[in-house]
Order: C-alpha cells, then structure tokens, then sequence
C-alpha cells in the first residue's frame, strides 16, 4: 500500500521557519520525482517545489526562490521542505506529491499557517 504521510506543519510567525517533512512506503521512492504543492484557501493547488531522483536536480515556484529548499533522503525515503523568512502569503495545506512512470501518488496535507 502506498503511502506519503506529511508532517511538520503549524502556526508560525512571519520571518519564521518551518521545516516540512514527507516520508515514503510502498513504492520505489528513489526513482520517483518528488514535488511538495500547497493549496491555499479559495485558491487552485500549485506547485512549489520538486526535486529529481537523477542528481536530485531542484526547481521551484519564484514566489519562494531564495526562501524554500527541497532536499531527499532516498536512505530514509523521506522527501523534506526547509522554509524559511515565511510570509503570510505562504499560508496553505502543503501536500507532498511522487510520481513515478504510470503512477502518481498525494499525500494527505499539512497546514502551515503564517500569522502574527
């Protein structure tokens, strides 16, 4: 049975730092493309993040350049989100996301909330 189970999330002044965390089953995680998306209240899911398994080459969303990095532990088959200096717009449900050929796998979400 396949499985992405997020954590890390919660409340978080602005200027704060949170780091998020997905961990993997039931799939080869190390050849699946990972990628973190977030939803936003009345807003379409977008993507923020992804990371590749061949040389782990990265990509991101501009509005988050400078301030997120995605990493992988293919050892711990754990996809990771460091976010730092967060902004209000950055408030969301993040979901991490493995795609792999015919597949395409979500996990459950997790809030982050940005808020003084």
């Amino acid at each position: 049975q396949v499985r992405l189970v997020e954590s890390g999330g919660g409340l978080v002044q602005p200027g704060g730092s949170l780091r998020l965390s997905c961990v993997a089953s039931g799939f080869t995680f190390s050849s699946a493309i990972m990628s973190w998306y977030r939803q936003a209240p009345g807003k379409e899911r977008e993507l923020v993040a992804s990371i590749s398994f061949i040389r782990s080459s990265t990509n991101y969303v501009d509005s988050v350049k400078g301030r997120f990095t995605i990493s992988r532990d293919n050892a711990k088959n754990t996809v990771y989100l460091q976010m730092i200096n967060l902004k209000p717009e950055d408030t969301a449900v993040y979901y991490c996301k493995a795609v792999q050929i015919g597949a395409v796998y979500w996990g459950q979400g997790t809030q982050v909330t940005v808020s003084s």
